[in-house]
């Protein structure tokens, strides 16, 4: 998989006060994804875009779209991406 790929899987971060604390608390991040992704495709997209292992993927489909929610298997990982994305 290539960057370009893979930005069309990871389409953005979603971020509320709920998925705020889940960064804090479960190491986890919440993205919004293409329809058609699959577990294992956002685990490389997220490889290939940030550098970041996931230790886990759960997906559930909503009125906004696909959202991935992202367990991280560094500890502060989701704390460290945030940073980076500039959501924390």
């Amino acid at each position: 998989m290539n960057a370009e790929q893979a930005s069309k899987l990871i389409l953005r971060p979603y971020i509320t006060e709920k998925t705020f604390a889940l960064i804090e608390k479960e190491n986890k991040l919440v993205f919004i994804v293409h329809d058609t992704a699959d577990k294992v495709s956002i685990k490389e997209a997220l490889k290939v875009l940030y550098d970041v292992e996931a230790d886990a993927v759960n997906t559930v489909r909503t009125i906004y779209g696909k959202k991935a929610f992202v367990k991280m298997k560094a500890d502060g990982g989701a704390r460290d991406l945030g940073t980076k994305l500039g959501l924390v």
